[in-house]
């Protein structure tokens, strides 16, 4: 049996390798491994690893692959892209494509389905608050910023001021003081 190469719609980590014979040594348990770094000696994690190669809105697996990964039937999914739960990513041949961000989703909705007992109208006002809520924290945090920098601007502007105005003072001798009185009224 010879094994198929790698391709583009196997999740990130699938890897084609030939069953290996069995060992005799077990598999060593990664909470009695010595710990560095946070992390086990030898652990690796399986799924993707963060950073610039993975992106997690990348539309890459195709149906039957996010079904599987989301532990869904691959019809489930055609359901939700018609009832707008989920909006996979398209090819020019309108083949369906779902990013990891599609399948968390789908795992959310199966979730809130099966385990919460929420019907599918109100999973979907639960991901429309859920997008209003990450919008409006978005726009919190943008206006954070801006914020913090016209309070940083002001600060500026108010020391530039406190300088210039120290240089158009004019010194007074200190050994003459004027009493002003004005004249009574007649």
């Amino acid at each position: 049996m010879t094994a198929r190469p790698n391709r583009t719609s196997d999740p990130p980590g699938a890897r084609s390798v030939p069953k290996a014979a069995p060992t005799s040594h077990a598999t060593p348990n990664p909470a009695q491994l010595p710990v560095t770094e946070g992390r086990p000696e030898g652990y690796f994690p399986t799924g993707p690893l963060p950073g610039l190669a993975h992106d997690e809105d990348a539309p890459v697996y195709v149906i039957s692959i996010a079904a599987q990964l989301a532990g869904m039937h691959p019809q489930t999914l055609r359901s939700y892209d018609r009832l707008g739960l989920v909006t996979p990513g398209r090819t020019p041949g309108r083949g369906r494509r779902y990013s990891a961000r599609d399948v968390a989703l789908l795992r959310e909705v199966q979730r809130l389905s099966q385990e919460e007992g929420v019907n599918l109208e109100g999973i979907r006002q639960i991901l429309r608050l859920g997008a209003q809520v990450m919008a409006l924290q978005a726009q919190v945090r943008q206006l954070a910023d801006e914020l913090a920098h016209a309070r940083a601007d002001a600060e500026r502007r108010v020391a530039e001021a406190h300088t210039s105005h120290r240089r158009d003072l004019v010194p007074i001798e200190r050994g003459a003081v004027v009493i002003w009185r004005p004249l009574p009224r007649r």
